[in-house]
């Protein structure tokens, strides 16, 4: 077992010296910047940092100075020190890649107080000094050995990163004239102006307007920029939000203070809804940080025990999301509880069918492959265990769950088990409805409404290319 021991004062003389080397990674910047709260963006944004002296990121000059106490605690005098001064000039950056040598030399002993003054210089890999300066330190007088303390494992998450990603690229899109259905209270009427001030959507409001004027007052939301369609209750306020949508004035829909049941009873009413040839369906865009790309998952919202031809027309909606998001072929996982294809499981026999449905052009635009474990489409350290060979295994952008419930149950396991972002959008009706929660967070309403902007533009850019 590896262990850390000191130097007692009585062991200490001038001249004894012990050092430490470090190469400076992103992590170690990211990590110090977490632990000092220190955001200066000399130290964490490489735009910045190229206009600055320093033509690039470089390191928080403490960082340097950690490492001095880092051997002060450890090696010389080592445990039992107990720090009282610290002068240090930092004379040359440390960039990214700079490997550092921290010496510290005792240059004075105090028998009296059992004080210790060290020297301390900090050169990097061309032999240069980035840092020096005197340390003072009470050396302990009893020896100690103990055990090195293993360090958790840290691993730094962005959560959200992907989400503002995705905004980014929706800045570029054109507004959506987008019907909010019941916005009556606060958090559906914010979701619904928060989008507008980011430049995603143009809202058209429509409910009960002293319900709506209520939920304004209470938000201190200023409603002369926005439109107002009066309705007498909820059950109104969807038929008159989907109108809007079939005679064009709107390009999209988003939920407010209503179930998702009465906005869905009017999007597929058979006469006046929203349907076209296509099954509708949900797709959650996941933003989960121990996952290296964006992921959605299909579908967990809207239909409880979908058929095959079902799940054709999913898979199909899920595909086109993935274009509009900029991924040209996506990787399709269709999920079961085995990588084999068995006549007791009827989701494995759906989704060797899918998988058919694929090669004979049926389901374009994707590679598909299934059926497959869950840990088979997001692992490719579980594919080589298993010997499991296949282009989607470890890198699949879209997985499509056998029924609503494993759906809704995986949504919810990345959601609170591995700090994923949620953001919903229903595909497959005549323009993208967004299926936005009371528990939903700012930045996955927003996520929600890029989406469907996203979508627009995509379905607008399509219908240019196929025209004559």
């Amino acid at each position: 077992m590896d262990t850390i021991s000191n130097r007692t004062f009585a062991e200490l003389k001038v001249g004894d010296s012990a050092s430490l080397a470090r190469t400076l990674t992103r992590a170690d910047i990211e990590l110090f910047a977490v632990m000092s709260g220190d955001v200066n963006p000399a130290h964490l944004d490489e735009e910045y940092a190229r206009g600055s002296m320093f033509h690039e990121v470089i390191a928080h000059g403490m960082w340097s100075g950690a490492l001095v106490s880092t051997v002060l605690g450890t090696q010389l005098p080592g445990p039992g020190t107990i720090y009282l001064g610290q002068s240090l000039r930092f004379l040359e950056p440390v960039g990214l890649g700079d490997t550092v040598t921290v010496l510290l030399t005792v240059t004075r002993l105090d028998p009296d107080k059992h004080r210790v003054t060290l020297d301390c210089t900090v050169t990097n890999q061309h032999g240069q000094q980035v840092a020096s300066g005197t340390a003072e330190v009470i050396a302990p007088t009893e020896k100690v050995a103990r055990p090195r303390i293993a360090l958790p494992e840290v691993r730094l998450r962005e959560r959200g990163g992907r989400y503002r990603a995705l905004l980014a690229a929706a800045q570029d899109a054109p507004r959506v004239p987008t019907a909010v259905v019941h916005p009556v209270d606060t958090v559906s009427l914010l979701g619904a102006v928060e989008a507008a001030r980011a430049g995603l959507i143009a809202p058209v409001l429509v409910g009960p307007e002293a319900k709506i004027r209520q939920a304004a007052a209470q938000a201190n939301v200023d409603l002369a920029p926005y439109r107002i369609v009066p309705t007498a209750h909820s059950h109104a306020a969807a038929d008159a939000a989907v109108a809007l949508a079939r005679t064009g004035e709107v390009g999209a829909i988003m939920k407010g203070a209503l179930h998702t049941d009465e906005l869905m009873h009017a999007v597929v009413a058979r006469d006046t809804g929203l349907r076209t040839g296509r099954r509708i369906s949900h797709v959650f865009a996941l933003d989960v940080p121990t996952y290296a790309r964006p992921l959605l998952l299909t579908d967990a919202a809207i239909n409880i025990y979908p058929t095959l031809e079902d799940k054709r027309d999913i898979v199909r909606n899920a595909i086109e999301l993935a274009h509009a998001l900029g991924i040209a072929a996506p990787r399709v996982a269709i999920l079961s509880a085995l990588e084999t294809v068995s006549p007791k499981i009827a989701s494995t026999i759906e989704a060797a069918a899918l998988c058919k449905m694929a090669d004979r052009g049926q389901i374009e635009g994707a590679i598909i492959d299934g059926p497959m474990a869950f840990d088979l489409a997001v692992s490719e350290e579980a594919a080589r265990t298993k010997g499991f060979v296949s282009p989607v295994a470890g890198r699949a952008d879209i997985l499509v769950v056998p029924d609503l419930e494993a759906g809704n149950m995986l949504a919810k396991q990345l959601e609170y088990l591995a700090e994923a972002q949620v953001a919903g959008i229903v595909l497959g009706a005549r323009v993208p409805i967004m299926l936005t929660s009371r528990a939903d967070g700012p930045l996955a309403r927003l996520a929600s409404c890029a989406l469907a902007s996203l979508l627009v533009r995509h379905s607008a850019a399509a219908a240019v290319i196929g025209s004559p």
